[in-house]
């Protein structure tokens, strides 16, 4: 006789599964998953625990449990990652939003006055996590993404759209698609940082599947960074901002890179790890 399964059933296997195979928080992922296929909230599982599930919707869930096995990133197999709390659409085209990165946007939000006009530029935009989170949070702020990669800017394109913001996105190397008078108030870089040596040794889940444009800094993983600062001063304005996410080991070299007269504040993470560098251009 053939199994009626359950969710139940299903969670259960799917989680006894993945803590063989190594997957961390194997539950959630055991959640996420089913839910995505269900096209239901966590919520929903638990109200409907004993609810059979048909053999259509096991074969899908059964496929994407091959493929989280494989290590392929659960925000790409759901095609979303939460950030700020906002949900933003992920595929192979785009780095997967990091939790770290969201002291960056925080930053800037305690920095502005969310009823004052204000500029941004996003480089290296990605997904647009940040751009739109800016947008979103700051309603009055003109805001620019400028991204290398056309699939990173449609990925960005359709966040934007998702949660009603109005953000302008560039296709562009760094600064240099900018017309050279434009000047913003702040501008946010969360360039690729990953070190040559550091780049065999990521994760499986980062290295074999995330984008390495948008992870690999060449060199010491500065190299994007020792492009982008000459081409700030020129777009910002007095008074303006710089914030440059980092590796937790690159703080003192990075900023080497920016001049003297500028004003430099290093950040720590939530994990107490240097992540953000914040450069003032005075006045004048």
């Amino acid at each position: 006789m053939q199994k009626n399964w359950t969710i139940k059933d299903l969670l259960e296997w799917t989680t006894r599964f993945f803590t063989d195979k190594g997957i961390e928080n194997p539950r959630l992922n055991a959640e996420v998953l089913l839910a995505q296929v269900l096209n239901k909230d966590r919520v929903y599982l638990y109200a409907n625990y004993y609810a059979p599930v048909n053999k259509h919707e096991r074969e899908q869930y059964r496929e994407l449990i091959k493929r989280r096995a494989n290590r392929e990133p659960l925000a790409y197999l759901v095609e979303k990652r939460e950030f700020m709390g906002l949900d933003f659409k992920v595929t192979p085209a785009v780095l997967i939003p990091r939790p770290e990165t969201e002291l960056l946007v925080e930053t800037v939000l305690q920095l502005v006055d969310p009823h004052q006009p204000v500029s941004i530029c996003d480089v290296g935009t990605g997904s647009g996590a940040i751009a739109v989170s800016l947008a979103y949070y700051l309603p009055q702020a003109q805001v620019t993404g400028i991204d290398i990669s056309e699939e990173a800017l449609e990925i960005a394109r359709f966040n934007a759209e998702r949660h009603g913001v109005n953000v302008r996105f560039l296709k562009g190397d760094l600064l240099t698609g900018l017309a050279a008078e434009e000047r913003f108030h702040l501008i946010c870089a969360n360039l690729p940082y990953i070190s040559e040596e550091e780049y065999p040794g990521l994760d499986q889940e980062v290295r074999d599947f995330e984008p390495k444009l948008a992870l690999w800094g060449f060199g010491d993983g500065l190299e994007l960074y020792r492009k982008l600062v000459p081409q700030v001063w020129t777009h910002l304005q007095p008074g303006g901002y710089l914030f440059m996410e980092i590796g937790c080991n690159q703080a003192e070299a990075a900023t080497q890179l920016l001049p003297a007269s500028v004003s430099v504040q290093v950040m720590q993470d939530w994990s107490g790890l240097d992540r953000l560098i914040v450069a003032y251009k005075e006045m004048g």
